[in-house]
């Protein structure tokens, strides 16, 4: 049973640090080198995972997560709904727009549209972003009932970058002000050289079922890109959450 929960374990990791080596994944995981060595070749042996080209010792997800994930969690109906809105957002801004939906203390990439601009953000469909260290995460933390909040800062914020916010108040504030606003941005919190805006999809009041984003370079992400992107992004959220309306 050890081995199995190690190996789950692994996988989330891979999932949220990708392309991750065995060192850093046993440090974060507070696990022997070589527990966490068996669960990769099980995970890699069973298709879960591959070695990042040309780096053997570091690792990425397939897409077997992705294609088990939708069949389970019925997400093809909503990216079904969400292309036609993410090709307009697109077009709006000429920049790469991704759509994720809240599964547990993080936030899972399902469909991306990317910007035919050279200098893009690319990122694997499957992958995991922490909900305080995203635009999309803190999209959906801001328009979620206080509980959720609650709990995610009644443990430690893990620091990603010199930007992530670890503070429970400066998180706090973050959020307010990303709910007064329509969109939450994320100024490199995640990885140093990745900003985002992103919006919440609602069915209900405090009851986020996806949030969409704009994805940019850092160089890219200025006051007007925001203000602008913020506002097209909070009008696509709203365009999606009336399509998926009941009725």
């Amino acid at each position: 049973m050890r081995n199995v929960l190690n190996a789950l374990r692994v996988l989330e990791e891979v999932a949220t640090r990708q392309p991750v080596g065995v060192g850093e994944l046993a440090r974060v995981l507070d696990i022997p080198k070589s527990s966490v060595q068996r669960a990769l070749v099980t995970l890699n042996t069973a298709g879960w995972i591959r070695p990042a080209a040309g780096e053997v010792t570091r690792w990425v997800m397939t897409t077997k997560a992705l294609a088990v994930g939708g069949r389970a969690s019925g997400d093809l109906g909503l990216r079904d709904a969400a292309m036609p809105v993410m090709e307009d957002l697109r077009r709006r801004t000429e920049e790469t727009i991704h759509l994720t939906v809240p599964e547990d203390d993080k936030v899972v990439l399902i469909e991306r549209l990317e910007t035919t601009k050279p200098v893009r953000i690319s990122m694997a469909l499957g992958h995991a972003l922490p909900l305080h260290a995203s635009a999309n995460g803190k999209a959906v933390l801001a328009n979620s009932a206080p509980g959720l909040v609650k709990r995610l800062l009644a443990g430690e914020l893990p620091s990603y970058t010199d930007t992530t916010i670890t503070d429970p108040d400066v998180l706090l504030a973050d959020l307010a002000e990303a709910r007064d606003r329509g969109f939450a941005v994320n100024h490199g919190e995640w990885r140093s050289d990745v900003g985002s805006i992103a919006a919440a999809v609602l069915t209900a009041p405090e009851t986020p079922i996806a949030s969409l984003s704009v994805n940019i370079p850092m160089s890219r992400l200025t006051d007007e890109a925001v203000a602008v992107y913020g506002t097209a992004v909070a009008d696509a959220a709203h365009a999606l959450s009336a399509r998926l309306a009941p009725g």
